[in-house]
């Protein structure tokens, strides 16, 4: 059995997602924000490991920079002047911190939508949408799965090349352009006749027929209640918090929040909660999984 957040039922996993990047999406707040993306950034790293660090470096990073920057080029509201840039528009504070909001609001939604594509799979997907919108969902379903697939017989068909000689870094520029034209070639063959095995494979399964029945491996059991009940009530509780003012906060004219008390201290505990909840999952049913097997081990250990 799967273990961790993704073991959920598929319309936990759904629905936690879109509470969540709905909640960074909407709410402005830093110290939200700030909460989103640490609970994105844990529980990336929690999926990929390394590899989401250096996709964190590489990629999230210079996005952070690049919108932080560009907002004060083009947003030049606020009451706090700095200086006057070269074409006599105003540097004002207020715009420099709303654009580190919409870099850090940005990065956190790359995150937490990286997250989501480790998560909910194509199987997942439609499964839960396969009835309502069957043909919606197998097109973002098969598009989904096509950019790794693409990626893999990219990387698969470059190396071939570059080991007969014939890589885009091999030889003189002409020869380089000619290499990767050829790249370019196999790969649209291989696209056109994947897309007609897929199509054979679908008419013989009898896809399009009425009355067709769906296979199904997931069955919504008790932890799957328990685990809805938080999303639900989790939620509606950080939304009562942003409809009573608690998430409030403006950065124009100038840069001002909501008035501050033990109430939205508690709105802020429950949206890092529900942040927090499949990397805590995730650590829980590690540490868990470790205590049963140590007995096992030491129990070997004696007997040798």
């Amino acid at each position: 059995m799967t273990r961790g957040f993704s073991g959920y039922h598929p319309i936990i996993n759904f629905l936690w997602f879109v509470e969540v990047i709905g909640f960074t999406m909407f709410f402005m707040n830093p110290v939200c924000l700030a909460l989103s993306l640490t609970g994105s950034l844990c529980y990336y790293v929690r999926l990929r490991g390394a590899a989401a660090l250096r996709f964190c470096i590489r990629g999230v990073l210079p996005v952070m920079l690049i919108a932080a920057l560009v907002n004060p080029a083009f947003n030049h509201e606020g009451a706090t002047i700095l200086c006057y840039l070269p074409g006599g528009n105003p540097l004002t504070l207020e715009s420099i911190y709303y654009g580190l909001a919409a870099a850090v609001m940005l990065s956190a939604s790359i995150l937490w939508f990286g997250c989501y594509s480790e998560i909910m799979t194509s199987d997942k997907f439609i499964y839960l949408f396969g009835r309502v919108i069957p043909a919606l969902s197998l097109v973002l379903s098969m598009t989904l799965r096509f950019v790794p697939r693409f990626a893999s017989q990219l990387k698969s068909a470059s190396d071939a090349q570059t080991c007969i000689g014939r890589g885009i870094h091999d030889g003189k520029p002409r020869e380089r352009l000619k290499n990767a034209l050829n790249l370019l070639s196999s790969l649209i063959s291989w696209s056109m006749e994947s897309a007609v095995s897929t199509a054979d494979s679908m008419k013989s399964r009898g896809w399009g027929l009425p009355h067709r029945t769906a296979f199904s491996i997931y069955r919504f059991e008790d932890r799957d209640k328990s685990m809805l009940a938080w999303i639900i009530v989790g939620g509606i509780y950080v939304l009562s918090g942003a409809i009573v003012g608690g998430f409030d906060w403006r950065y124009f004219p100038t840069v001002k929040g909501g008035e501050q008390n033990v109430f939205t201290v508690s709105f802020f505990a429950v949206y890092l909660a529900l942040c927090l909840t499949p990397t805590i999952i995730e650590l829980r049913e590690n540490h868990a999984s470790a205590d049963k097997t140590q007995p096992d081990n030491i129990g070997h250990c004696v007997q040798d």
